[in-house]
Order: C-alpha cells, then structure tokens, then sequence
C-alpha cells in the first residue's frame, strides 16, 4: 500500500499521470471510430502535455520553493533535475513522432501549442495589463476543455482525414460535444479545491464566482447531461456502456473521496486517473 501511495505521488509531481492522460484521451477517439490506433499522434499527445505542464512548473517556479506551504512544489524543485530529464526525453520522442504526422496535421498541432502557451503566457488586454486565459474571468477550465478536445478529439481527426479514411461527421461532432463536457467534469473539482488559492491571486474562476456548493452541483449535472448524450447517440452500444460506467465511478469517486476530503489536496488528481480509466473501460467493454 506505501509503495502504491509513493507511485501515485510519484506520477503526480513528475506529470507522468497527465501525460498518460492525455495519451487515453487520444486513443478514445479511436475506439470511437473504430479504427486502429495511431502511435505517432498518440506519442505527440503525451509528450506535448508533458512539455506544457512541466514549462508551467517551470513559469510558475517560487523564489524559494523549499519555503512553499505546497508539498508537491518543495518536491518538485528539489528534484528539478528529473524536471529536465523527462522534458528532454519527452522533446526527443516529439520530434521523432512528428515527423510521422502530415504537414497540415503539423500546422494544426502548432495551434493548439499556441493555446495551450496562452493559458499562462500574458497574450491578451484585459483591464489595462496584459493577462493569460486562466486569468479571463469564468474562461479557465473552459480553456483548458476546449484545448484538450482540439487536441484529443481534433487532432487524430485530422490525421485521419488526411490518411484517407472517411470521417463520420455526425459521429466527430457528438464525440466533441462529450469530450468537452467530460473535460470539464474533470477540470471543475480542481477549481474547486482550489477556490482559496485562486481568490488569493485574484483568478475569478467558475467556483468563485457561484460558490463552492453551487460549482459541486454543476458537476453532478454535468454527469447528467454527459450520460443522457451518451444514451441518445448513435454509437456503438459497447461504448456506450463503457462511458456510462465511468461516468458512474466518477460520480462515487467524487461523492465519496473528492468533495468528502476538500482539504486533502491530492485527492482531486484522483480525476486524472479518470481520464485513463475511460480509456480502459471502454476498451474492456469492446
């Protein structure tokens, strides 16, 4: 049990979980379709959120981060060096799976890179000083849903297009509309843990703005509005099923780990885990 507790804390603070994350959320689109995964665009996915989120620590790095009141950060920088080797081996295995990807998927990839930079990098004119999305009041996990759906639903969508096979566009736009709404799902209870920290650096985020209660019965009616698409699209009845059971242990996850334990902050990651756990049940159901 310690030695799962230290992997699980382990593959948080190295964004190794994410980046896996990312690489179940990518193959979904696959199961959707039904069609054979494809590694590059799968190995673009998880080495690509790698570099994000270990370019936000990077950004976001304290002038002295053993001081932090935050474990995952003392940790983080006191072994700043694992921070750089897996950065440079997920920029080694971006280069080589790029170029297995068609230009026009390229230019597209290089798009969302440039969203994704914008979630913290000052880029737009917001009351006299130039701010990130995540600072835009009420946009930031919109933001972040609309960059992992591009990403994870878009993004293959495209290679497969350019690889010849015929797009199911009722198909790709239902998958869309579920990807952005699991997303979210799974982005709203970080903000809601972090309602305090988000008020102390003045980000107005959807928690902060409705309150604490209000933001957890979102996520409840979110699920909702997730399963009954789920149960009124024309997709495959195996799938079906397997986003239903998952929708059904996130549910228990939150209401019985998540929204039970507020102050423990490292339960929420618990929804990383659901983003692969999608993957892998739908995958047993086929």
């Amino acid at each position: 049990m310690k030695l799962l507790k230290h992997l699980y804390y382990f593959l948080i603070y190295t964004n190794l979980l994410i980046a896996g994350a990312a690489i179940a959320q990518s193959a979904v689109t696959y199961l959707f379709f039904d069609v054979p995964f494809d590694y590059p665009i799968m190995m673009i996915e998880g080495a690509a959120t790698l570099l994000l989120y270990n370019f936000s620590m990077m950004l976001s790095k304290p002038e002295n981060p053993q001081k932090s009141v935050y474990k995952r950060t003392r940790w983080i920088f006191k072994h700043e060096w694992l921070l750089w080797l897996n950065s440079g081996i997920g920029g080694i295995v971006l280069v080589y799976a790029v170029s297995h990807i068609h230009l026009y998927s390229l230019f597209f990839l290089a798009g969302i890179g440039m969203m994704s930079v914008a979630y913290s990098i000052p880029m737009m004119p917001y009351k006299g000083k130039w701010v990130g999305f995540r600072q835009l009041p009420g946009t930031k996990i919109f933001h972040i849903a609309l960059v992992w759906t591009l990403s994870s639903v878009c993004l293959p969508v495209c290679e497969m297009y350019l690889d010849g096979l015929a797009i199911n566009i009722h198909l790709f736009q239902t998958l869309f509309v579920l990807k952005f709404i699991f997303l979210l799902i799974c982005t709203l209870p970080f903000d809601i843990r972090d309602i305090q920290q988000d008020s102390y650096y003045h980000l107005k985020t959807i928690p902060n703005m409705i309150g604490a209660n209000r933001a957890i019965i979102l996520c409840y009616v979110l699920i909702i509005v997730h399963s009954a698409i789920v149960l009124l699209s024309a997709i495959q009845l195996e799938v079906q099923m397997g986003v239903l059971a998952t929708n059904l242990l996130i549910a228990v996850v939150l209401k019985r780990v998540v929204f039970r334990n507020a102050n423990r902050y490292h339960y929420a990651f618990l929804l990383d885990f659901a983003l692969i756990a999608q993957f892998l049940v739908i995958y047993l159901f086929l």
